[in-house]
């Protein structure tokens, strides 16, 4: 079953080792963290995905937060890019509750899978371009097992990167040239229609780059896509 192969593959993501820097650093985060934390027992492993197999929304961001997903495990939970993103999810319909603060919260996504690019903590949130090659193949089977997943939304140029590179790969006939990445942006790309947003990084949300209805406009067009 999807369900039981998609578990299988984020035990294999959680085990990885593959990028000498990102697991230095995200096991260095996790050794000395922020005073608000010590005492906390971080994941310091890669993050795989979140949400049911049968989703039709996938969210696919950057990577983890060195304080955040790679703390708690999950993704987008436990920062303040979590806050912004399942805040705009309940509001779509796609979560249960508003809040993400561990992996024992509570929380569950309605036909929605949040992923990345890249499942390590990486410095200064920017993967190198090697890393995000070696890691492009994890997202790649996570997406031919979301067997049902019709809408993509990117958060980041980085992630609309990743997902146009794994779309390509895999012989999806796509637009040219590339439209360029921005917020609002639509794409139908094969079978799925790719939305852009802005990601919900406190640089932009702290410089109003990215207001919250800004952000539930997009869900609430990533709502009407997966029930047309």
């Amino acid at each position: 079953m999807p369900r039981d192969l998609l578990a299988r593959l984020d035990t294999e993501i959680s085990a990885c080792r593959a990028c000498p820097r990102l697991v230095a650093w995200r096991e260095a985060a996790a050794a000395d963290p922020p005073a608000r934390y010590r005492g906390e027992q971080y994941w310091a492993r890669p993050v795989p995905g979140f949400g049911p197999a049968a989703a039709r929304l996938v969210v696919v961001g950057l990577a983890p937060a060195a304080n955040g997903a790679n703390r708690t495990g999950r993704m987008f939970t436990g920062d303040r890019s979590g806050d912004w993103l399942y805040r705009a999810l309940y509001r779509a319909g796609f979560a249960n509750q508003p809040t993400s603060t561990d992996r024992n919260d509570g929380l569950s996504l309605r036909d929605a899978r949040i992923t990345a690019a890249v499942r390590c903590a990486p410095p200064d949130n920017k993967p190198s371009t090697e890393e995000r090659v070696q890691c492009a193949p994890y997202l790649a089977r996570e997406f031919a097992l979301l067997s049902h997943a019709r809408v993509v939304v990117a958060l980041g140029a980085f992630a609309y990167e990743a997902v146009w590179r794994m779309l390509a790969a895999d012989g999806v006939a796509l637009p040219k040239p590339r439209p360029k990445f921005t917020h609002g942006l639509e794409v139908n790309a094969g079978e799925y229609v790719v939305l852009g947003s802005y990601h919900p990084s406190q640089q932009n949300t702290f410089t109003g780059k990215l207001t919250e209805a800004m952000l539930d406009a997009v869900f609430a067009r990533a709502a009407a896509l997966v029930n047309e």
